[in-house]
């Protein structure tokens, strides 16, 4: 038990890192698509400038000398703020503008020399007039700090170059990294411990599940899942197949603990049963050997007793293979069967052994029923023998037949003695004898075996001094 418990502590924690892992894949995955795109737009609108700044000096055709104001202003932003910072102290886009001469030389405007940052641009752009003839901006790296630069042909041969810092756009970015990582991080850790209790949630079913086979493994068959409160599809498919395998296991369970007691009892009584004639064979044969049944009316009249303890056994024997066979569930060679010659069969039979009893036959034209012949008529023959075994010589009894709806029902009624309610429960146990009476006591549970083996009833009215009517209903056949 604590194995499969750890089993499913296992799945939890699978399918908590699955769902982790497809999270922060997918973080990261927009975390990098937004970077970049914000990262884009940024440069965008820093080259955007550069362009718009070198497109209209190219377009106004100026000179270096007409545009030494422009310089000169360039030279004063630059040494006013030296170090590129704001007054907040944060990295400011500054722009730095330089003019060279003779592949990349810088000249001076005016009276002004060109600034330690003039010249660091200067040096860091090797071949001007490429940098000119581009048609977009190019990165280059300006005392360590990233630019975008462009560059200008004037029409006296000298070069403006142009660069604004990208250090913000930088960053911005790194910022935006930073506090995406830190809510991703929250989400991941928000979505594990959600996922956790969903997941126990759900698998809360499987522990049942697990928690029941245990429980029947110990010996508690009538344990059984019980139902979630909120069910899954598929696990609530589970639940109630499982729920009916483990009451189809309890019910071959119960079904082979009953029938092992029915055969302890039965094979008990059987060797009751057999005991007593074989004594009786026993006895006399020992009498005979021991030469004390000398005179030939002895003799004869205990080969007679012997006769008749043997013919008793043998019905016995024939009667305990006949239930043998019908706890077997034998195939029976069903057919149509006129119910109604069986019963007057039955009566002519009785009116032979028993010609001054009153037997009272409705059983007019033909009546078929789906059903083994051999059986209905060993029926037939118990319910007959068990009325002329156990009521007077002079009892009525009566036999009939008659469709009713879809069923056929045989009635035996006797006027005999009758049968108490105690004994009228019992009355289909094996072995059972009203009042000690003769027989094996087999006769109804042959009976109940066969008509159960064709899916019909048996069912019994019976009251002390009202005689006992025995109702067989079975299903009706084909009419021929």
């Amino acid at each position: 038990m604590t194995y499969r418990h750890r089993g499913l502590h296992t799945l939890r924690a699978k399918l908590t890192l699955v769902n982790v892992a497809l999270l922060a894949l997918g973080i990261i995955a927009a975390t990098a698509v937004s970077l970049m795109g914000m990262r884009h737009y940024l440069l965008q609108n820093v080259d955007a400038q550069l362009t718009a700044s070198r497109d209209s000096l190219r377009n106004t055709g100026l000179t270096l000398k007409q545009i030494d104001s422009l310089s000169e202003l360039g030279i004063a932003l630059d040494r006013l703020s030296p170090s590129g910072k704001d007054a907040g102290g944060l990295p400011r886009a500054d722009t730095v503008f330089v003019a060279v001469r003779d592949g990349g030389t810088p000249v001076a405007v005016g009276a002004l020399e060109p600034t330690p940052r003039q010249r660091a641009l200067a040096a860091a752009v090797r071949d001007p007039e490429a940098l000119a003839a581009a048609d977009t901006p190019h990165d280059l790296d300006l005392d360590g700090d990233p630019y975008r630069a462009v560059g200008v042909r004037l029409t006296d041969g000298t070069t403006i170059l142009m660069a604004t810092s990208t250090e913000a756009v930088h960053k911005g970015v790194g910022k935006a990294l930073r506090l995406d990582l830190a809510l991703g991080t929250v989400l991941l850790a928000l979505l594990a411990v959600l996922t956790m209790i969903g997941v126990h949630h759900r698998l809360r079913p499987l522990e049942d599940m697990v928690e029941t086979a245990s429980a029947i493994a110990e010996g508690d068959l009538t344990r059984r899942v019980p139902s979630s409160r909120d069910p899954v599809t598929e696990v609530e498919q589970l639940r109630l197949a499982l729920n009916s395998m483990l009451h189809q296991v309890e019910s071959a369970y119960r079904t082979r603990e009953r029938s092992s007691e029915q055969l302890r009892h039965f094979v008990a009584d059987a060797s009751h049963e057999l005991r007593t004639p074989l004594a009786a064979i026993r006895g006399y044969l020992q009498l005979y050997e021991r030469g004390m049944m000398r005179d030939p009316d002895e003799r004869a009249r205990a080969w007679d007793r012997m006769n008749a303890e043997a013919d008793r056994m043998g019905r016995l024997v024939d009667e305990l293979l006949t239930l043998a066979r019908l706890d077997q569930q034998p195939e029976l060679r069903f057919r149509n069967v006129d119910v109604s010659r069986l019963v007057r069969d039955a009566a002519e039979d009785l009116r032979a052994q028993q010609p001054q009893r009153p037997v009272t036959v409705k059983a007019d034209g033909a009546l078929l029923v789906r059903a083994d012949e051999s059986g209905l008529r060993q029926v037939l023959g118990n319910l007959v023998g068990n009325v002329r075994t156990h009521t007077p010589a002079d009892a009525g009894v009566a036999l009939a037949v008659e469709r009713l709806g879809g069923d056929v029902h045989l009635t035996v009624a006797d006027e005999g003695p009758g049968l108490s309610p105690e004994d009228a429960c019992r009355v289909f146990d094996r072995f059972f004898r009203t009042g000690g009476g003769a027989g094996s006591g087999l006769g109804m549970a042959i009976v109940q075996g066969v008509i159960t083996a064709h899916s019909g009833r048996v069912t019994l009215e019976t009251a002390p001094g009202e005689g006992l009517t025995v109702r067989v209903t079975l299903p009706a056949g084909r009419e021929g």
